[in-house]
């Protein structure tokens, strides 16, 4: 077993223990905002460092069922969790009631915990024969996050306005600065992830032309 997975799974496995026990709140940040930190740290942060630590061990999906493991499902899988979840009224009931919450951040760990495994997961191979479902599903998660993040950041009216009092933060300043997280934060890691597997993928080709 390469010495990099379990670290990757400790880590990932320590990212949710700051977000899911340390208080967030202590960091002073808008109610909102510090949302979308928990948020972004599940599924960009704690969901590829997991499935880092799954891939290519005994416990891969994609060598026991690559059929079931489609990237570009998953992808839209995550799409429906993270934009019903950003529905105010299901956002009031994760953000007020301890069942809802759990419901929530259980959802985004599983469908980020999918996609990742799905995109890279197969070992070396296996990863590259499947390489372009994975860039695929990657991107368009990207995509979707960029363009939830800007109707969150950009809409002229709170959509949020049951949180609590965020003090002297106007709550749409709040709400959009929440957008700005999921717009670059999110974006940005699935972004990375694609460009990553298409290295990858690009490398494997090579170095078959070269062995031909």
């Amino acid at each position: 077993m390469s010495l990099t997975r379990p670290k990757s799974f400790c880590a990932g496995v320590a990212v949710l223990a700051a977000v899911w026990v340390w208080p967030l709140h202590s960091l002073a940040m808008p109610p909102f905002a510090t949302h979308m930190v928990m948020h972004m740290a599940v599924v960009a942060l704690a969901a590829p460092l997991l499935a880092f630590g799954i891939i290519g061990g005994p416990l891969d999906p994609v060598r026991r069922w690559p059929g079931a493991c489609s990237a570009i499902v998953a992808s839209a899988l995550e799409l429906l969790a993270v934009w019903a979840w950003h529905a105010p009224a299901l956002h009031h009931a994760a953000r007020n009631e301890l069942a809802a919450r759990a419901l929530e951040q259980g959802t985004f760990l599983a469908a980020g915990l999918f996609l990742w495994v799905s995109a890279m997961g197969g070992g070396s191979e296996l990863r590259r024969a499947r390489s372009l479902s994975g860039v695929a599903g990657l991107l368009l998660t990207s995509m979707h996050m960029t363009l939830l993040g800007a109707l969150i950041a950009l809409t002229p009216r709170v959509l949020y306005a049951h949180h609590p009092s965020a003090g002297a933060v106007d709550p749409l300043l709040d709400q959009q600065l929440g957008g700005i997280i999921m717009l670059f934060w999110g974006a940005l890691s699935y972004l990375v992830g694609g460009v990553a597997l298409l290295c990858d993928a690009l490398l494997g080709a090579s170095k078959r032309v070269e062995r031909s």
